[in-house]
């Protein structure tokens, strides 16, 4: 069951001119079970218009902060991101569920590490978590991050990240790109290129002395780097990263239309939940378990329905499915048999996937 805890806004802060930060009171009772690891999301859901609408947005805070912050940039067509950035003030109420995610690596305790990240406009988010906890936690790592945003004014953190520059000076390297703002070194403009990746290899990164590198981004950005490093040596293993849902692309609807055409009519469903069954026979209303199941009653955990954020994670005990898409689950996990039900969609007659595991 889907388990939401009302927690009370404790300050709400203009980052930018259409990004909000905004910091939970966490009660003394729930903080153990608010724990989280750096990298990791929150999920929020609120009645807008009458419409229960959730989202996840990555924890920007470190778990050594003890405090708990998300930054919501807006976007002009979203509900949730609007209403945070519009209305919701100090003393507000929530929704929200315990962290969650599965972004990022443990802090490395026997040897120091090189991490490079590359990230776009919000994407610093979950980065600041990750930067400011491994900093702090490993002594001699150390972090190159790659920035790309609009403009100067749309750099979200700018300010908190020159100020960990100079607190751990010599480890922490930034360096900006801007799209629309012209730099005195051309390297710094426009968005990144095989060309600008090769004088990065060449010049700022050594990949064989690169422990990690973690991506934050949307789609395009983010599958193009992983081949530019695999290329130049970068281990697949070594690459961790995190997209957000910016609508469907070419490939994402290829992928879609060839799980529909495998779809079983009429499959029958049982959804094991907080140690109950739930069952309900898929109708041609819905092609993916998460949907049908909440069109059926159930109480599931969701957030983003984009196949990116693994709220929806479920393990399949029985029966076949065919995920439309999958930016969640690591290729161990899929064989293990966890599946994302918001892309599920059934494949035998028969389906049985667990939640509580």
């Amino acid at each position: 069951m889907a388990k939401f805890h009302e927690i009370k806004v404790k300050d709400v802060m203009k980052e930018t001119a259409d990004t909000t930060v905004v910091t939970f009171d966490i009660p003394e009772e729930l903080k153990e079970d608010f724990k989280f690891r750096q990298g990791q999301h929150l999920t929020l859901r609120k009645e807008i218009d009458g419409e229960d609408v959730r989202r996840s947005y990555s924890l920007c805070s470190s778990p050594l902060d003890k405090e708990w912050r998300v930054a919501v940039k807006q976007i002009p067509t979203g509900k949730f991101s609007s209403f945070i950035n519009k209305e919701l003030k100090a003393g507000d109420h929530l929704e929200v569920m315990k962290p969650s995610g599965e972004f990022g690596v443990e802090v490395s305790t026997d040897r120091p590490k090189n991490y490079i990240v590359f990230v776009a406009g919000s994407g610093i988010t979950p980065i600041l978590s990750m930067v400011k906890t491994h900093l702090a936690s490993e002594p001699e790592s150390t972090f190159k991050l790659f920035y790309l945003n609009k403009n100067a004014k749309s750099i979200i953190f700018k300010e908190e990240l020159e100020q960990l520059r100079n607190k751990y000076f010599g480890r922490l390297e930034i360096y900006y790109f801007l799209t629309r703002e012209q730099r005195d070194i051309p390297l710094f403009n426009g968005r990144f290129d095989s060309q600008k990746l090769e004088l990065l290899t060449n010049t700022f990164i050594d990949v064989e002395d690169t422990a990690e590198c973690f991506i934050c981004g949307p789609e395009e950005m983010i599958f193009f780097l992983k081949d530019e490093l695999i290329k130049v040596g970068l281990p697949e293993d070594q690459i961790h990263y995190e997209l957000f849902v910016t609508g469907l692309s070419k490939e994402d609807k290829k992928r879609t239309e060839k799980a529909l055409e495998n779809k079983f009519e009429g499959t029958k469903v049982t959804i094991l939940d907080g140690g109950k069954e739930f069952h309900f026979g898929m109708t041609n209303d819905y092609d993916n378990i998460l949907d049908a199941a909440l069109g059926a009653g159930a109480d599931l955990p969701f957030a983003c329905k984009g196949g990116v954020c693994s709220t929806c994670k479920c393990k399949l005990v029985e029966g076949s499915v065919e995920m439309k898409l999958n930016y969640a689950l690591e290729d161990d996990e899929v064989a293990q048999n966890y599946v994302l039900s918001c892309q599920s969609v059934p494949t035998s007659e028969k389906v049985v996937v667990d939640f509580d595991v």
